[in-house]
């Protein structure tokens, strides 16, 4: 079997070969030297509103930190509950995400995606009319939120990798998950946006579930539930007929998806705890060097939302097509290449992330490039981490895989991370009288955790390299084995993969 061929680079215009899934499941079958059949127009229309229902999903998990200092004021809350906000919307997100992918690899996925979606619509609405007195009714509210995204970011990429194959499959996942990025960003934008045209932080949360309606409509009558493994049988689809435990047993066996999921843990941890409390840090930053006065009235300064959700948006984007870039350029070398690519980009941020911390007390604008940085090295992973999990785990076990790589990463990354860190800060705080100077030296004390959980991610992803091509070949056995009894035996036991597929 030869080695894998080059994925393709995430840009418009171009001629694109078979990506990283040139040698995995997206190319299996008798048929691989052939050209992939076109996928009808109806699969881009369904692609088109996965990718705006996941732009929505992140808009509105991070609107809360785009307008946190607001909500902090608004019910004189310390940075330790500030924190729980986001700790229990993930905790049922993660806690949810089993039952989601379980019930997806056996189900309708369609069904369970509305139900989901109508459950976030609710949720996060009724989130947005929480007056002063009622924050243990915000708090209850940001869980039951979890449920519909729980319900999405298990089946969604599954649904996915079910309407297209090879270089299509690779464009349309680098698509889908640039969204992610892209709605953190517009998150922090339009909820500092809303909170300072109307004066009231609540107007923030009410943004996204209007959009959300149309979302849901759209859903109903344009996205489909495609037969599992359609892509890769040529319609016929595949049928599991595994117990849950069972799942949970080969998915354990498949090492590389072991510790790419250790790795997508320690991102998380990381990711999670940045895009929390890096507005709020830059915000105590400016207040320390006198920049800005603090906190007064209704509102605070929303400057830097703003231009932390702009960073977000550019670097999410140019992360994503450059890691597509690298591992197309890199992968025919070295089949290793997309966890390596991970390890590079989790362990060469480390260094950004102690500049940004200790420099942020004396340039704004230093902090501010290596933000962009360290957001531009982070970005890198998520395209390439969504392609090693569709080619090292066969399609009737997906929806489970994704949903035990949520949980597990949720569970001990940002799940926790945010409130792990304003529990650092409120006790580091905790030492001196309460001034605003110690309070931006206490949260940035308890950043200083973030670098090292970037250093363990990239040890992770390393350890990934040692089993990962193996991964795939089993993958590719496990797929022929399905098509033999419905296509007949293959031609040619040893058939390569061809180097010169294109779409």
């Amino acid at each position: 079997m030869e080695t894998p061929q080059d994925p393709p680079v995430c840009s418009l215009g171009s001629r694109l070969r078979y990506g990283s899934l040139v040698n995995s499941v997206s190319s299996l079958g008798p048929d691989t030297t052939q050209t992939a059949a076109k996928p009808p127009r109806s699969s881009y229309v369904a692609i088109a509103v996965l990718c705006y229902i996941n732009l929505l999903n992140y808009m509105e998990r991070y609107t809360i930190a785009g307008v946190l200092s607001d909500i902090q004021m608004f019910f004189n809350i310390s940075d330790s509950t500030a924190g729980l906000l986001q700790t229990v919307f993930i905790c049922s997100f993660l806690l949810l995400a089993p039952l989601f992918g379980y019930l997806g690899d056996r189900y309708n996925r369609k069904y369970i995606m509305v139900g989901g979606l109508s459950v976030w619509l609710l949720t996060a609405a009724g989130s947005s009319f929480v007056s002063k007195s009622y924050f243990w009714l915000l708090v209850l509210l940001r869980a039951l939120v979890g449920v519909g995204e729980a319900s999405y970011s298990t089946i969604a990429p599954t649904i996915i990798g079910d309407l297209f194959t090879g270089g299509r499959r690779s464009i349309m996942i680098c698509i889908f998950y640039i969204f992610i990025p892209v709605g953190s960003g517009l998150g922090y934008i339009t909820g500092a946006g809303s909170a300072s045209l109307t004066g009231d932080w609540h107007w923030a949360l009410r943004i996204t579930p209007l959009m959300g309606a149309v979302g849901l409509v759209l859903m109903v009558f344009l996205c489909p539930n495609p037969p599992r493994g359609a892509a890769e049988t040529q319609g016929d689809g595949m049928t599991g007929h595994s117990s849950y435990l069972e799942d949970v047993k080969y998915l354990l066996k498949t090492k590389s998806y072991v510790w790419s999921s250790l790795g997508v843990t320690a991102l998380a941890f990381l990711t999670g705890a940045l895009a929390f409390w890096l507005p709020t840090f830059l915000s105590r930053a400016h207040v320390t060097q006198g920049l800005r006065a603090s906190c007064s009235g209704d509102t605070c300064d929303s400057t830097d939302s703003f231009v932390f959700g702009a960073v977000t948006i550019v670097t999410g984007i140019l992360g994503g097509a450059l890691g597509t870039t690298l591992s197309r350029h890199l992968v025919g070398k070295f089949p290793q290449a997309d966890p390596l690519i991970c390890a590079a980009g989790m362990l060469g941020s480390v260094p950004c992330l102690f500049i940004i911390i200790f420099v942020a007390s004396s340039s704004i604008p230093a902090t501010y490039v290596f933000i962009f940085l360290g957001e531009l090295l982070l970005s890198l992973n998520w395209v390439v981490l969504a392609d090693i999990l569709l080619y090292v785990v066969v399609p009737t076990r997906r929806a489970t895989a994704e949903a035990l790589q949520i949980t597990v990463g949720h569970l001990l990354g940002d799940a926790g991370s945010p409130y792990l860190l304003g529990v650092i800060s409120d006790a580091i705080r905790s030492s001196k009288p309460e001034t605003h100077h110690w309070s931006f030296h206490s949260l940035k004390y308890s950043l200083i955790l973030c670098p090292f959980v970037g250093i363990l991610g990239g040890m992770f992803f390393l350890i990934t390299t040692l089993y990962i091509t193996e991964d795939r070949k089993e993958v590719q056995r496990l797929v022929e084995a399905d098509l033999q009894p419905q296509k007949g035996p293959t031609p040619d036991s040893s058939m390569e993969m061809s180097n010169k597929i294109t779409d």
